[in-house]
């Protein structure tokens, strides 16, 4: 193992205890970074010698092998943060990549469903049935918060307080945040939680989303389970559940929210982050002008 290899190691150990990142985040830096080192030692070079030269060559290697501009910005920006740290503690001298340019990243506008496209999604279960009474309760929440899936499957019993008609979300970089709920989202939970969860869940069972089987309810299955509930509403646009977390924000600004208070629920840390979501609303904003400006 080289001096970089062992550098990256205590990168990754800086990120997962001072920071607090998840394990699917840090196996996205281990992978960039090791892809790096690997294209470095292929060109005769190492993180301790490599130049802004060096590490542009190795962005344009992986371009010309069809890597896409926002896998390249990614990759470029998990080896500035290494070399930021490496700087910080005095392991190199010198940052090379304050001088390497980031690729031009065109913005892409997040897909959403209508208001009527998310009362259809929202009423497609069959809240007959102990499935459907989870599937709605899932579906209406996720809206209602605006949660990540990752998030939505990761509730616990105690993250609810339905009387008040809020959650607490534990987000990314393990942060919580308190999301307010309405009263259908609180509605369906409290029908899931009395008629279906009650019957599923072992003593001292925590989260809240279970299957049949009395296991946590995972990602995969959610996925298929909203693909399956769009095609049933007759939504044809390509589903996934990060849309309803867009449809929540957009929404919300279209309703008049503040961004900041959006950027707060969604769990964003730079509001940049939430500001993508000003030009969602730019058809809205102009229909609105137009109704009510005297000169519209």
């Amino acid at each position: 193992m080289t001096a970089s290899d062992g550098w990256v190691d205590l990168y990754l150990d800086h990120l997962r205890v001072e920071r607090g990142l998840s394990r699917r985040t840090l196996e996205a830096y281990s992978a960039d970074l090791c892809r790096v080192l690997a294209l470095l030692e292929a060109d005769g070079q190492d993180l301790a010698r490599a130049d802004a030269a060096a590490i542009t060559a190795v962005l344009v290697r992986l371009s010309r092998d069809g890597l896409g501009a926002r896998s390249q910005a990614r990759l470029l920006s998990s080896l500035r943060g290494l070399f930021r740290y490496l700087k910080e503690e005095g392991l190199t001298a010198v940052n090379p990549t304050q001088l390497v340019l980031s690729p031009r990243l065109t913005r892409r506008l997040p897909s959403l469903l209508t208001r009527d496209e998310v009362l259809r999604l929202l009423g497609a279960p069959d809240v007959k049935t102990a499935r459907g009474m989870r599937d709605a309760a899932m579906l209406q929440v996720m809206y209602a918060a605006g949660l990540r899936v990752s998030e939505l499957v990761g509730l616990e019993i105690g993250d609810l307080e339905l009387r008040a008609g809020y959650l607490t979300v534990l987000g990314k970089g393990s942060k919580r945040r308190l999301v307010p709920l309405g009263r259908p989202a609180c509605a369906a939970l409290d029908l899931y939680l009395v008629e279906a969860r009650s019957a599923w869940a072992r003593p001292g069972e925590r989260r809240v989303f279970l299957t049949a089987r009395r296991k946590g309810m995972t990602r995969q299955a959610f996925w298929k389970l909203i693909k399956q509930y769009a095609a049933a509403a007759g939504i044809r646009k390509r589903m996934t559940p990060h849309m309803l977390r867009h449809s929540f924000a957009t929404h919300l600004l279209q309703g008049g929210a503040d961004l900041r208070a959006v950027q707060t629920m969604l769990g964003h840390a730079d509001i940049s982050t939430t500001q993508i979501y000003t030009h969602v609303t730019g058809d809205h904003l102009r229909a609105m002008h137009a109704r009510c400006h005297p000169r519209g």
